[in-house]
């Protein structure tokens, strides 16, 4: 059981009203015409953190505190990230007064670093993997008694992140799919919840890396599983879901409609085109959508169609690598 429901994700989107910005919604001209069919992007971008990681993190805390009191979070809150995450919960944790460790690998690329740091939380770099990072955590937890804030196996954080298919559903009730990225599962899952209770028909399509994707591989195994992570344009898809996944995993299984694999070339052509077309600049993971359309050519044609910009966190090196990958 993954214990996210609608009305979880109803609480939290009051929970955050205020707190999180109500991302526009907007039509692609150029999206639309190539395809023959109503594109539109869901701008989570425009969070004060560049994604939609926030959502889940101020409905987290915001309900820790509710139930136990600010004493709950005394001792501070701890993650680890592949970097967006972090990000959230430094940002969240500077707004509240609470001390702040985020632990990431040393696959997170310098600048998301960098964007953690300024936000006055202490960060930690621990191996080459999220797995490696949440050993760190995990000792932090005990030893420190920090507050674990997931970046996606949580029921709350699941909730949070559901609180943008609310807000689809109120601009775009008869749309027809929804092409969201897939890595641990809280942004598809919550997302899904949300947009099936009411439109079971909804296509909900999730849209992994070519390599290293932890959940595609659980999925098809029926049970979580270990990856290897790789370097990766979409960097923020990378890392695992946990041999002990409590609730994304089911989450993922229950609502996903259909899947597709993006390479790195189309991830490349894809934050090229958004940024160039449509005057959106967009990290790897933010550009996976449009990167499976190009790719496995997918028939939209005649339908409304979604795509989630999740995340802006791309640093100008990393954009000029996409351009030259992409033969732009």
């Amino acid at each position: 059981m993954h214990g996210v429901t609608l009305a979880e994700i109803q609480a939290a989107r009051r929970r955050i009203a205020g707190q999180v910005t109500r991302t526009p919604l907007i039509r692609s001209a150029t999206l639309s015409a190539r395809f023959e069919a109503e594109v539109l992007l869901k701008l989570e971008t425009l969070q004060p953190t560049g994604a939609f990681k926030l959502r889940g993190v101020v409905n987290m805390i915001s309900a820790l505190l509710e139930r136990y009191g600010q004493q709950a979070l005394a001792a501070g809150v701890t993650t680890a990230s592949t970097g967006n995450h972090g990000r959230a919960v430094a940002y969240a944790a500077a707004r509240l007064g609470v001390p702040a460790i985020i632990c990431l690998s040393h696959q997170v690329p310098d600048n998301k670093v960098a964007a953690i740091e300024a936000l006055g939380a202490e960060v930690r770099r621990i191996g080459d993997s999220q797995d490696e990072a949440f050993g760190e955590v995990a000792r932090l937890v005990d030893e420190q008694g920090m507050t674990l804030i997931p970046p996606f196996d949580d029921s709350l954080i699941a909730a949070g992140q559901g609180t943008i298919g609310l807000e689809l559903l109120d601009d775009a009730p008869d749309l027809d799919q929804v092409l969201v990225g897939l890595s641990g599962g809280g942004l598809l899952g919550g997302i899904g919840v949300a947009l099936k209770a009411s439109r079971p028909e909804l296509e909900i399509t999730g849209v992994s890396l070519s390599r290293g994707a932890a959940m595609h591989d659980s999925l098809l195994a029926g049970h979580p599983v270990e990856v290897e992570e790789v370097a990766s344009l979409g960097d923020s898809l990378g890392g695992g879901i946990g041999l002990d996944n409590g609730c994304t995993f089911a989450l993922v299984r229950e609502v996903m409609d259909s899947h597709w694999r993006v390479s790195e070339a189309a991830i490349a052509r894809a934050m090229v085109e958004l940024l160039e077309d449509d005057k959106q600049f967009v990290e790897g993971a933010a550009a996976v959508g449009l990167a499976a359309l190009n790719e496995h050519e997918l028939d939209i044609r005649g339908r409304k169609v979604a795509l989630i910009l999740s995340g802006n966190g791309v640093s100008l090196e990393t954009l000029d690598q996409a351009r030259r990958l992409a033969g732009r």
